[in-house]
């Protein structure tokens, strides 16, 4: 098994830019994190050593700053640091840096310090809220170093001007510091590891502060900071020291700073082993470990793990991206192939699978469940008719009968809810079996975009992908209710008339493709999406396949890219090139013509069978391979840019790009297979 180790090799020549626009990310397995900048400046509000996910709170920015001065007997050199208001940058990561590592997720930093190599890496103890940011010297003779750290309390997508108003009650003894930032919430507990070394009460603030992308994102980008004092440690040679930060009791910070890395890195390990031999090296193990990342115990919701344990189960859901998404129904359902049954975590797949049954409403599975919030909301069409996909992919894979069984009265209810009609304009057309959905103000599909009142892609109606589901659906329930020794004709029944109705209307001759909507708001719309490959690629098409040819020839013609398809032919008078400004200039490209990773596994589904292997299907995922040292390194953006350089954007980690991806290299036979991506 060769080590999953991505390099970044450095000289201080090369441009800081490189660095400051590359992101690390360390996941701890409850929907916790630390994030920054390979630069060791933060550029989002998002960036911090340490965001636990926290009953009530939920994901909460605590050290969103750490300086650390090295004291050497020429010079003091400030390693970390930020960018201040007038955009000087504080900090001399790239005047030393040598190298910087992802090795088995594990961000590390190797700097050249002359005398010799001071390495960092950050750690996160899965299933703690505690984070390790470990030191450790390669040179004759130790030095001293200084480290500083800013401390917050406040959401990780709230208002800078939520930061804390200091001073706050510190509690120092024993080189332990413990603060209660607000009543009511969890203290934060700071110490030095293996030794415990002094803490210095000595305050400081940080002066105005620039957060850069926030600033080219539209959002409130600056805010101040404020540290309480510093620890001084000195650090021998091959003996590493930690700052360790959790909100967890004193006992479980015990282990030493080698043992929390060799028990990280012997899960990601067994992690690898669970999957299959051909996923155990190169491209496939990075995305077998950043799969992992995903994976997540509800963190803010531990009543639900309470009740699952009681019941002999487990809590799983799946956190949909990194930053700011929580986890949502759709994104969990299309990526709990990838992210598990790809990657030999059947068991997981199953407690996911469950989990949400438990949050059925109505006929609806969640759309999300909001920041530290217990109560989903539902506002989804789609997400759902994704639940039985999900569903009949594991049960494939393990054939745990006992699970189907379990959930298959559930389902039954899914059913009889949209036949006689659920929320949100949510049901079946009684004059042609066909889906219907649309509520003022909603966006209910995927392509959900919003600003304030302005739903960007209403696709009120009966949208494509909607119609391609419900039919699998209903196919998939005549196969379970046989299985089961339950009456099956009427789903049948009702399949055959969804697909007579779809054929019939979705159809758009002139173009040779299908409609995206039909009795919408406006009539038929004919704008050309990649949402009409879900008609060919699920496990029951719904399109008849004289027509799967010209669907799949245009879509690889207009929409294909090294990064995944379009989401609107360029062509089309609303097609937007690129993905940026404020969230208004953002969101109206979020869907018109932004490539999302996630579609290349749909589409390859849907190309194979329409041409089998044939050349090039090696080529256009291998394409992925380079976006592992791009904006989130070693895993794949949420989003690119719709031309070239197809430039990254969105959430720097995605769930469903990983899992799609991931899922259709697992999947490919041959290095031969899809069209060459058109630029």
């Amino acid at each position: 098994m060769s080590e999953p180790i991505l390099t970044f090799p450095w000289n201080r020549e090369q441009d800081p830019e490189f660095l400051r626009t590359r992101e690390w990310l360390v996941t701890n397995g409850l929907g916790g994190y630390a994030s920054g900048t390979l630069l060791g400046i933060g550029t989002r509000r998002y960036h911090s050593h340490f965001v636990p996910n926290l009953p009530k709170w939920g994901r909460t920015v605590i050290l969103p700053r750490l300086d650390e001065e090295v004291h050497l007997p020429d010079r003091t050199v400030l390693l970390g640091g930020a960018e201040s208001a007038d955009e000087r940058l504080e900090g001399e990561n790239h005047r030393y840096l040598k190298e910087f590592l992802l090795e088995w997720m594990v961000p590390t930093w190797r700097f050249d310090l002359g005398g010799g190599i001071l390495e960092k890496r950050i750690i996160m103890p899965y299933s703690q809220n505690t984070v390790y940011v470990v030191y450790r010297f390669e040179g004759k003779r130790p030095i001293r170093m200084s480290l500083r750290p800013y401390i917050t309390f406040r959401g990780h997508d709230g208002p800078l001007r939520d930061d804390l108003k200091w001073p706050i009650p510190v509690k120092i003894y024993q080189g332990h510091c413990e603060f209660r930032p607000v009543e009511e919430a969890p203290s934060l507990r700071l110490c030095v590891r293996p030794k415990g070394q002094a803490f210095t009460f000595q305050e400081k603030s940080s002066g105005p502060l620039l957060y850069r992308v926030e600033r080219e994102r539209g959002h409130d980008s600056l805010t101040e900071l404020y540290s309480p004092g510093y620890y001084e440690l000195e650090l021998f040679p091959g003996e590493p020291s930690a700052l360790v930060a959790s909100t967890e009791r004193w006992e479980m910070l015990d282990p030493l700073p080698a043992a929390i890395f060799e028990a990280e890195r012997s899960r990601h390990e067994k992690l690898l082993s669970l999957a299959p031999p051909v996923a155990r090296s190169g491209m496939r193990a990075q995305l077998v470990l950043a799969a992992d990342q995903f994976i997540v115990l509800p963190g803010s919701r531990l009543g639900e793990d309470v009740l699952a344990r009681a019941s002999g189960d487990q809590a799983r859901t799946v956190i949909a991206g990194y930053h700011w998404f929580t986890d949502w129904g759709r994104d969990t359902m299309i990526s709990l192939e990838g992210l598990t049954l790809c990657t030999g975590r059947h068991r997981e797949a199953g407690a996911i699978l469950r989990t949400f049954s438990h949050y059925l409403k109505d006929g609806l599975l969640p759309n999300l469940f909001p920041e530290g919030h217990r109560t989903a909301l539902y506002h989804t069409v789609d997400a759902t008719f994704w639940y039985f996909h999900a569903i009949d992919r594991y049960q494939r894979a393990t054939g745990d009968q006992e699970t189907l069984k379990a959930l298959f009265p559930a389902l039954k209810s899914v059913i009889e809810h949209h036949l006689k009609g659920t929320h949100f304009g949510i049901g079946v057309d009684p004059k042609d079996g066909l889906i219907h959905e649309g509520a003022p103000g909603l966006q209910l599909t995927w392509m959900d975009a919003k600003v304030g009142d302005w739903v960007v892609t209403p696709r009120r109606g009966k949208p494509v992908e909607i119609q391609a589901l419900w039919y699998n659906a209903l196919r998939l329930m005549a196969l379970w209710a046989n299985e089961m020794g339950e009456p099956s004709q009427e789903y049948a029944d009702l399949a055959d008339r969804a697909y007579q109705s779809f054929n019939a209307r979705f159809w758009y001759e002139p173009g040779r493709y299908l409609y995206d909507v039909i009795d919408g708001e406006n009539g038929d719309d004919p704008s050309l999406r990649p949402n009409q490959i879900f008609a060919i690629s699920l496990r029951f098409p719904v399109l008849v396949k004289e027509r799967w040819q010209p669907v799949m020839d245009i879509v690889a013609e207009r929409l294909l890219t090294p990064v995944g398809l379009r989401t609107l032919d360029p062509a089309h008078k609303d097609y937007q090139p690129r993905y940026f400004g404020d969230l208004r200039a953002r969101d109206a490209a979020y869907h018109q013509g932004t490539v999302w990773a996630w579609l290349i596994g749909p589409f390859f589904d849907a190309w194979r069978k329409v041409y089998g292997e044939g050349p090039r299907t090696e080529a256009l995922l291998k394409a992925f391979e380079g976006r592992l040292y791009d904006n989130g390194v070693g895993t794949i953006s949420e989003i690119f840019d719709a031309e070239p350089p197809h430039t990254g954007r969105g959430c720097i980690a995605q769930a469903w790009s990983v899992a799609e991806v991931l899922r259709a290299m697992m999947e490919s036979k041959t290095p031969n297979g899809l069209p060459p991506p058109k630029e």
